[in-house]
């Protein structure tokens, strides 16, 4: 009988192939067990064991530049602009002359009543030498005294009416624009010609959270910082970040809340030599000096956040990687506290996140000791 092999060879391949096709699917469920494929060490891990301690706390707000003290100017008499010598947001020092009225009907009111005391005060010096003669009456030196007194005050306020004609500055600072013109007519004190603002010193307040203000209470060691006159140091942020030179201080705290932003009013005084703060400038502020005691915190890069959570990978047992939520706070230094979900002796993974996965097993080091 004439057999063909060409058709059993197939067969045999085939049942060779499955064969092999079993070792190594027995292989690699016994390499899934063992560890790593290939026999590959876990991967190494940067880690951070969690120990609660004492961290500087700092808090930005939002703050608006006020000046330290601002005057208006006003008219005490009434009268046209004849000058205005000052330049709008110029220096102006205490005494500079910023306007003059017309001075016409105030200087003939101002020797009138000069000449009216001159003469009272004649008539009371001759009557007052007639006395001792007993040629007049101590009723005629009476009435002698009595209207040069009334001489004298009424030339007190003609001179200050003539006076008042020249508007000069009553402090130090930088003036603003002004509101009336040379030629205008000004009735008043009613109406307000422009204002000096003093600069250096300058304030500037910012309204922390009725929730802050009552975390801060409930500390002892920060109770006495969120008052005015403590250490906290109060700095300003430029709109790129960088730390203006400048410290302030604080030197006012609302006594009350604000019923309705709910915040508290604190204000700082900053030193500002260079004018860099200007009023109605909002900055961004950075207070120093509150603390938080048993804080728990990691590396900023330890936490990672996915599907609206923030979340870190912690070696547990048999160096396995399990993942635990966390509820983060505020950053001190490069670190994050972390309010919730951490616990002391933890074990966080730092360096190498892009490494592990949960349940895998890893080599945890000291992340100080491994390159990031």
């Amino acid at each position: 009988m004439n057999f063909r092999w060409t058709r059993a060879a197939p067969r045999s391949a085939l049942a060779s192939f499955v064969v092999v096709f079993a070792v190594l699917l027995i292989a690699a469920c016994g390499q899934d067990q063992a560890g790593p494929p290939g026999g590959m060490p876990p991967a190494q891990v940067g880690v951070v064991a969690v120990a609660p301690r004492t961290v500087p706390v700092p808090y930005e707000f939002t703050g608006e530049v006020e000046p330290f003290r601002r005057i208006e100017v006003r008219a005490r008499v009434d009268g046209i602009i004849e000058e205005r010598p000052f330049t709008e947001g110029a220096a102006v020092a205490k005494g500079d002359l910023l306007y003059r009225l017309d001075q016409v009907r105030y200087k003939a009111a101002y020797e009138s009543a000069q000449t009216t005391y001159d003469n009272a005060a004649r008539t009371l010096e001759r009557v007052t030498g007639l006395l001792p003669r007993h040629a007049v009456s101590q009723q005629d030196v009476d009435n002698a005294q009595t209207a040069a007194d009334a001489a004298r005050a009424h030339l007190d306020e003609a001179r200050k009416d003539f006076d008042d004609t020249e508007i000069r500055a009553e402090m130090s600072g930088r003036v603003g624009r002004t509101l009336l013109q040379v030629g205008a007519r000004v009735s008043g004190s009613g109406d307000l010609l422009t204002a000096i603002d003093q600069l250096d010193p300058i304030y500037v307040t910012f309204h922390p959270s009725s929730d802050q203000v009552l975390v801060w209470h409930a500390s002892a060691t920060d109770r006495p910082l969120a008052r005015a006159g403590s250490a906290l140091r109060v700095l300003a942020l430029s709109p790129a970040g960088a730390v203006l030179p400048d410290t302030g201080r604080i030197d006012f705290v609302a006594p009350a809340l604000d019923a309705a932003t709910g915040t508290q009013e604190f204000r700082a005084r900053f030193p500002n030599r260079d004018g860099v703060l200007v009023p109605g400038q909002f900055v961004h502020i950075r207070v120093d000096g509150f603390t938080r005691e048993n804080a728990i915190t990691v590396p900023q890069r330890a936490v990672q956040q996915g599907l609206g959570r923030q979340f870190v990978y912690v070696v547990g047992q048999g160096d396995t990687v399990s993942v635990r939520d966390v509820q983060t706070g505020v950053w001190t230094g490069d670190d994050w506290i972390v309010d919730s979900g951490l616990s002391a002796g933890d074990r966080v993974v730092v360096d190498g996140v892009q490494k592990v996965f949960p349940g895998n097993v890893v080599q945890p080091t000291p992340a100080d000791s491994i390159p990031k």
